[in-house]
């Protein structure tokens, strides 16, 4: 399920900054999908 999240998250930031729309709100999906990675690691 994580993973799942992650792998989204990645992707529409990625999408994101490829075409240049949505500003900070991308980088904090890029901010949350490493958060959910780090905690999946950890725990």
């Amino acid at each position: 399920m994580l993973w799942t999240i992650i792998i989204v998250l990645a992707i529409l930031w990625f999408l994101g900054f490829s075409f240049k729309f949505g500003g900070k709100l991308i980088h904090t999906l890029l901010i949350a999908a490493l958060i959910t990675l780090a905690i999946k690691i950890i725990f």
